[in-house]
């Protein structure tokens, strides 16, 4: 039976950024990388709105995104052969002046050190001219903001961690796992192995992973997110638009390989899956956007959904439950895995290695209670 010193379920964004972090970390640990589907990233990282913002979010992942700038603008040698972020900035609007929404991503910017102007509605539009006049009052810019490579950044994780002895199983969903006092069997369609920890990295699946080890799970709701692809508006040039984000998060649009990506921003619970876009919700999507913006709809080229999954408070679940030291939780991303993969990949491999937080991460207000399953309230 093959023996592993760590185990991660799941291979997408979050397993494959830790995978890599670990495998640098200590070179020569055995560490196995299984992912369920016949390739890494197909469910979630690989539906992504591919944006960097470090307004989106909460304040745990605000400051995540924030302290993960600084790998994607200098990623390793060999990580990627060209830039990870590309220029794109975000225009947040709102058809409230001074709503609590757009305090709260002032509040956003204050906190975390990022730029966030303020524009007049007529800004706005300068910007996006195809933006309603009538329902825009207010507006915020973040210049900083900016397109992701979710791709590159997924597959140059995966390398690194190929590169650092990591074992990558697929077609390999997890059907059983138990501790005997010193190590877990895991048993996969190809057989059983033996790991002395086990990291929950497996998305939407994560309190079934939970179940399967015999563990507290945490709560974890899967919540389905639409999106879409629609034909640029004719007469104008959308390749220098911002990101269009409604502050109070009911849509948003952005430039797209000459498209326009649109989303309702919906929330709808579901169970694990792999996620298919509903009819209602692209009807909804449209009818916000338009009401916000002068779009005609003629036709929706392509729509997908993924699935953001969250616990109550709404930040990642790192960490080990009091009750089983030797099962890691490393879930509950939210959809923005991919914009803090860097630093919470470093938060995963700093609390599994030596159970503390990184000190900038630590430094910047975030606790290991935090990101404490024991904090969650699962069945």
């Amino acid at each position: 039976m093959q023996e592993f010193d760590i185990a991660i379920i799941g291979a997408g964004i979050g397993g494959a950024s830790l995978a890599a972090m670990l495998a640098d970390a200590v070179p020569g640990r055995r560490v196995l990388l299984a992912e369920r589907e016949g390739f890494p990233g197909y469910h979630t990282t690989g539906r992504s709105a591919a944006l960097y913002s470090v307004l989106y979010g909460n304040s745990t992942v605000c400051v995540l995104t924030a302290a993960s700038r600084a790998f994607f603008n200098d990623p390793p040698p060999g990580f990627a052969e060209h830039p990870l972020l590309t220029p794109r900035g975000v225009l947040y609007i709102s058809d409230q002046v001074d709503s609590d929404a757009v305090r709260e991503v002032r509040e956003s910017a204050a906190r975390t050190g990022t730029r966030a102007l303020p524009l007049t509605p007529g800004q706005a539009r300068d910007m996006v001219p195809i933006l309603q006049p009538g329902p825009l009052r207010d507006a915020l810019l973040e210049p900083d903001a900016m397109d992701m490579d979710v791709h590159a950044i997924h597959q140059g994780f995966l390398r690194r961690a190929k590169a650092g002895g990591v074992e990558l199983y697929s077609d390999a969903p997890l059907q059983a796992a138990s501790w005997d006092g010193s190590a877990w069997t895991l048993t996969f369609p190809g057989g059983p192995v033996r790991a002395g920890k086990l990291v929950n990295a497996a998305g939407a699946w994560a309190d079934d992973v939970a179940r399967m080890a015999g563990v507290p799970t945490v709560g974890l709701m899967p919540l389905r997110r639409t999106a879409m692809m629609l034909d640029p508006p004719a007469g104008f040039d959308i390749h220098r638009w911002p990101a269009v984000i409604d502050a109070g998060g009911s849509f948003y649009f952005k430039p797209d390989a000459g498209m326009i990506l649109a989303s309702p921003a919906d929330e709808t619970p579901s169970p694990p899956c792999d996620a298919q876009a509903d009819e209602w919700d692209i009807a909804v999507c449209i009818d916000r956007v338009q009401n916000a913006a002068d779009l005609p709809v003629r036709r929706v080229s392509r729509s997908w959904a993924g699935l953001r999954s969250f616990v109550a408070d709404r930040s990642p679940v790192v960490g080990s439950p009091a009750s089983q030291p030797a099962f890691f939780w490393f879930a509950a991303q939210g959809g923005y895995g991919i914009q803090m993969a860097p630093a919470l990949a470093r938060v995963g491999a700093s609390l599994l290695d030596h159970g503390v937080l990184p000190p900038d991460i630590a430094d910047a207000g975030v606790t290991i209670a935090d990101l404490s399953p024991d904090r969650c309230q699962g069945d």
